[in-house]
């Protein structure tokens, strides 16, 4: 039998057909409802109360809502668990069309294409990637859609779970035939249908995107399965988050070959970003050497971090722009306490050319693109990074058009007041039309009062009703009669004039009129800025840089690093070296320092001995630590240190079993160790720590 729905069920039902896989928010006036299984999903994910509602005669659904202003809150709750919302707002307003308010989704919410600043990590990228399995090789592309960085690449089936594990994405996109159960992903995947996955429809998506003919441009021509993860990503982001294509300005094609590889095994054993037991960001290697002030310097670290380079020329010149914020104390001070009131320019700017950036964040672009000559000044012209300076570009015509069009204190665009006085004549006379009427409006009570002589006589207005005369009953009598009655009164009546009438409609068509124009101003602004983006987004890569490079040489300072002899040959040398992270814990001068020497000629193996509690552990995982800073660029916990480049470090370390893959303690131990000895080279860096303990009762 045919359902007996109402309109809005029909209306809802529409809606939810097109998006199946998401849950939809459904705009109902001040609240965003969710029906059916929906509600059940939402109300126990959200822990908020599950009702009904009739919806149709004796038909009764599930339903459970939230305010519709708490929406980022419960929206990051869902999305942190992995779903996709659908955002379904009302397009017109009650009262401009007869019968149903028309609704429409306006965004789907996925976990690698959220753009709201308080559903995100400011210090950490939110990556979507794309993943295409061809049968020796991978195609992995990822994007960031809040900073614009776009890149794929063509790997190897050993080294493509090191790489997704080091973008550590929110989501993966992949084709609905891929089988990835080997793979082991911790993100959530999203299935697509597989024409999206089709070589020759990925690579006309990406030429059509670009509007070129050929991609050979961009790196990836020769790379099948790396442009067909590119293409793949740039329909899912259409798909979903349309308005943000045109940020997708440039695409690189990298190779995983110039760095080090680091498999989550080793990230979790050596604790790069969390530590290993409670999994908490404090206590890890990367909240020790942190001490960034920007939110794009703590995404660039981090990377790095998760990067290690394998090339002594780029690791060089890393080192040297360090030393030289070492040097000059002057300087590094300086250099980060101005960096210290730089906004997230990356996220800003594409903020903007999105169309979603609020009146204040251009206030705030702005301030950080004013100090920059200031900035340029304090770097000098010193040699070692005089390739900073040059790209540290000021953009006077972006900060002059901010500062000419928006109020240094703007409002909301609803609230009025945006658009700075003498920036448009049109909008400037509208408003001293309004401001005129108002006057008059605040002199007419003191004027009515001196005409009737009734004292109490008010002049007020309310949203419903508009400008009126208020009278109390007591003195109905003396009302004039040219007075037209508005409204009755417990106490008295409401009335109006026809001059009343005239003012009023000046007033309210006039803030109707400015509303419009300053939104369309703002827009416009936000066009011409957003069209600066390239040139934004490369000064906030030389900011990132500079963050970075001014606070690894501030690390240094404070916890006595040095900069280590960086070589090719194969040994490794450390003078007294400390754990980084383990003498922070104990305080100054209580750690004991140690010497290593590792070489392929002589010292290829150090078998370490000794009782519980000893420092065992700390010394392996010590000696991978430094190593691994001084290939990041950084200096290093050391008297002295003479490193020659790995090119992967492997750890085994601790007993843990796999029950659910029937693997035994000792059997997780032998995997993990022959998965080693088929991988390492003899570059590589290899700790073990405890290995092949026997449980016999000898």
């Amino acid at each position: 039998m045919k359902e007996s729905s109402t309109p809005i069920r029909r209306q809802y039902l529409r809606i939810k057909q097109k998006y199946p896989q998401a849950i939809v928010f459904f705009r109902l006036g001040d609240f965003y409802e969710t029906f059916d299984e929906d509600a059940k999903l939402t109300s126990r994910e959200l822990e908020i109360v599950l009702t009904s509602r009739e919806m149709g005669k004796g038909h009764r659904v599930p339903m459970a809502g939230i305010p519709y202003h708490a929406l980022d809150s419960y929206l990051a709750r869902l999305i942190s668990r992995g779903y996709k919302v659908a955002i379904c707002e009302q397009v017109t307003k009650p009262g401009e069309t007869k019968g149903l308010v028309e609704r429409e989704v306006v965004r789907l919410v996925t976990p690698g294409t959220v753009v709201e600043p308080s559903l995100l990590d400011s210090k950490t990228n939110n990556y979507l990637t794309s993943l295409v399995l061809g049968e020796e090789e991978v195609g992995i592309a990822y994007v960031d859609i809040t900073t614009s960085e776009f890149a794929t690449t063509q790997v190897s089936l050993q080294r493509a779970v090191p790489e997704l594990e080091r973008l550590n994405p929110s989501e993966i996109i992949t084709a609905n035939s891929s089988e990835l159960s080997g793979l082991g992903l911790a993100a959530p995947v999203t299935r697509l249908d597989d024409y999206w996955f089709e070589p020759e429809v990925a690579q006309k998506t990406l030429l059509d995107h670009f509007g070129v003919t050929t991609l050979d441009g961009y790196g990836c021509g020769h790379l099948p399965l790396a442009i067909t993860a590119a293409g793949a990503i740039i329909h899912y982001i259409e798909e979903t988050q349309k308005a943000v294509l045109g940020q997708l300005t440039r695409l690189s094609t990298y190779s995983t070959d110039s760095f080090m590889a680091l498999d989550e095994q080793t990230q979790r054993n050596l604790e790069l970003f969390r530590t290993s037991h409670l999994g908490m960001a404090g206590g890890s290697l990367l909240s020790i050497i942190d001490l960034t002030k920007t939110a794009m310097g703590g995404r660039l670290l981090k990377r790095w971090l998760g990067q290690p380079l394998l090339d002594i020329t780029g690791l060089v010149k890393r080192q040297d722009a360090i030393n030289w914020f070492y040097d000059n104390m002057l300087a590094r001070n300086q250099t980060i306490s101005w960096l210290g009131e730089v906004a997230d320019l990356e996220r800003l700017i594409n903020r903007v050319k999105g169309n979603i950036a609020l009146p204040r964040e251009l206030i705030t672009l702005r301030r950080s693109l004013e100090a920059i000559p200031e900035l340029r000044q304090i770097l000098g012209d010193d040699s070692p990074i005089e390739w900073l300076r040059e790209e540290l570009k000021s953009c006077p015509d972006v900060v002059d058009l901010i500062a000419e069009a928006i109020a240094e204190q703007p409002a909301g665009l609803d609230e009025g007041g945006v658009i700075r006085q003498g920036f448009s004549e049109e909008l400037d006379s509208l408003r001293q039309t309004s401001k005129n009427a108002k006057q008059y409006l605040a002199n007419l009570e003191r004027q009515e009062r001196e005409k009737t002589g009734i004292k109490s006589l008010k002049v007020g207005f309310n949203k419903v009703f508009g400008y009126y005369i208020e009278v109390s009953k007591s003195n109905l009598g003396q009302v004039p009669q040219d007075y037209i009655r508005k409204q009755t009164l417990v106490g008295g009546e409401r009335f109006f004039t026809p001059e009343l009438k005239e003012y009023e409609s000046l007033i309210l068509n006039a803030n109707d009129r400015i509303s419009e124009l300053e939104a369309t101003l703002f827009r416009q602004v936000c066009h011409q800025v957003g069209a600066a983006s390239e040139r934004i987004l490369a000064v906030a890569n030389a900011l990132a840089n500079i963050d970075v490079f001014s606070s690894l040489a501030e690390v240094a300072v404070r916890y006595s690093y040095v900069r280590p002899k960086l070589t090719t040959d194969s040994e490794v040398t450390i003078n007294q070296g400390r754990h980084p992270v383990v003498e922070r814990s104990l305080g100054n001068s209580s750690f004991v320092p140690n010497d290593t020497y590792l070489s392929n000629d002589d010292a290829q193996l150090i078998v370490l001995t000794g009782p519980n509690m000893s420092g065992k552990s700390t010394y392996l995982r010590q000696v991978a630590l430094i190593v691994l800073l001084a290939q990041i660029g950084s200096f290093v916990p050391v008297i002295s240190a003479t490193i020659g480049l790995v090119d992967r470090i492997f750890t085994r370390v601790g007993a843990r079993e796999d029950l659910a893959a029937g693997q035994s303690t000792f059997m997780v131990e032998m995997v993990e160790t022959a998965n080693i000895l088929n991988n390492a080279t003899p570059r590589s860096l290899i700790i073990l720590d405890e290995i092949g303990r026997g449980t016999s009762t000898y």
